[in-house]
């Protein structure tokens, strides 16, 4: 993934060379990320890109605490994300709830915002491609066709058995 393809020309433009994350070294020995030197991309940085921490300014001002926050958040987290893997093959809502989880997530760490950033883009261009005339016509005629399809099977059964359900019937 490049600058270019996610809207991040702050982030590509201000990284150092070799760096992979922008988290380079400035001239004067210091990081370039922010006053803590571990990742506050998008605070007063140029892009303004809003990537990066969320904690509070007396959070992010020690570095213990700052760590001890994101443990925290990370914790947290995969608790929701765990629930939510849980919730896929049982009742509930698990996608919803792992998109939660990685929301958590992305107030700490840069990584879940792209990830947030990426579904909500993929998300978007779903729903303009389902929206689409054409897709929606062939999509109800797809289902037309799948509805028919039940029907007849269901008939034949019906027809061939009677309204008895599939466990009750005697060879």
């Amino acid at each position: 993934m490049n600058a270019e393809s996610d809207g991040r020309k702050g982030v590509a433009a201000s990284s150092a060379p070799g760096s992979a994350t922008g988290g380079g070294r400035t001239g004067d020995g210091r990081s370039g990320d922010g006053p803590t030197g571990h990742g506050q991309a998008g605070q007063g940085q140029a892009g303004g890109d809003g990537l990066g921490s969320r904690a509070p300014a007396y959070i992010r001002s020690s570095r213990v605490l700052h760590l001890s926050w994101q443990a925290g958040i990370f914790v947290v987290g995969l608790a929701v994300v765990g629930a939510g893997i849980v919730m896929l093959p049982l009742p509930g809502p698990g996608w919803l709830v792992i998109f939660g989880g990685m929301a958590i997530w992305a107030t700490e760490f840069v990584w879940a915002q792209l990830v947030l950033r990426w579904t909500r883009r993929k998300v978007t261009e779903a729903t303009r491609r389902a929206l689409d005339p054409k897709v929606r016509r062939r999509n109800i005629v797809l289902t037309t066709v799948g509805l028919v399809i039940i029907a007849v099977l269901v008939g034949i059964y019906v027809w061939k058995f009677g309204t008895t359900m599939p466990w009750k019937i005697d060879q």
